[in-house]
C-alpha cells in the first residue's frame, strides 16, 4: 500500500518539477526578449483636459517603435517604453527628454510638450482652484493652462472652460496661488469670485 502511494507522489513530484521548469524557461525567454527595453517616466505638458488624454495617445501610436505605457492624467506623467536597440541608442536621458519633446510637439502643432519627470512627491505638491469668466473654447483652455503651467513650481495644471475654473498642483515653496493669479491677469484672464 505505501510502495502505490510512493509511485504517485514521485509521479506527482515530478510533474510538479517539469512545470517548474517549463515557468522557469518562459520566464528566463522573456526577460531575454525585454532585456533591450527601456523605460522612462515623463511629464507631459498640454495635458489640460481629460479628453487631451485620448488625442496624446493617438498622437504616439504613430510613432514606430515607442509605446506609451501609462498615462497619469492627474499627475501629467507618462511612461514611455521601446527597445533601446532600435529607438534612442546611445542617447542620455536628457537627449531623450529632448528628443521625445520634439517630436511631440511637432506632432500636435505644439500643444503637447515633454518635460522631466517631477522630483517633488505628489504628497508635498497643494491643489489650488482658481474660478475664471471667458474659457468659452478649447483654445482659451488651452492658453490659460499655459500661463498658468509655465511658471516654476507647477507641477500639473488643469482648465476647464466648462467649470470655468483653473486647477493646479503646485510646490509651494516655489510658487503660491497669488502668483498664478498675478500671472493669469496680467495677460487678461478675467478671475471670478469663488
Amino acid at each position: 500500500m505505501n510502495y502505490g502511494i510512493t509511485k504517485t507522489y514521485q509521479r506527482n513530484h515530478r510533474v510538479w518539477l517539469w512545470c517548474c521548469v517549463a515557468c522557469a524557461c518562459v520566464f528566463l525567454t522573456s526577460q531575454e526578449i525585454h532585456a533591450d527595453e527601456t523605460r522612462m517616466a515623463v511629464r507631459i505638458t498640454g495635458l489640460f483636459s481629460p479628453d487631451r488624454a485620448k488625442e496624446l495617445r493617438e498622437i504616439v501610436s504613430t510613432w514606430p517603435g515607442i509605446t506609451l505605457s501609462k498615462l497619469d492624467f492627474d499627475r501629467a506623467e507618462a511612461i514611455f517604453t521601446w527597445d533601446n536597440t532600435k529607438v534612442f541608442s546611445k542617447l542620455q536621458p536628457a537627449q531623450i527628454v529632448a528628443r521625445l519633446d520634439d517630436t511631440l510637439r511637432s506632432d500636435s502643432s505644439h500643444t503637447f510638450g515633454v518635460k522631466p519627470a517631477s522630483t517633488t512627491p505628489g504628497e508635498q505638491l497643494v491643489k489650488i482652484d482658481i474660478p475664471v469668466v471667458g474659457l468659452d473654447c478649447k483654445a482659451c483652455c488651452l492658453a490659460a493652462y499655459e500661463i498658468v503651467a509655465r511658471i516654476d513650481g507647477v507641477e500639473q495644471a488643469t482648465a476647464s472652460f466648462k467649470d470655468g475654473r483653473i486647477t493646479a498642483r503646485i510646490d509651494s515653496k516655489r510658487t503660491s496661488k497669488s502668483a498664478l493669479e498675478a500671472a493669469l491677469k496680467e495677460r487678461g484672464v478675467t478671475l471670478r469670485n469663488p
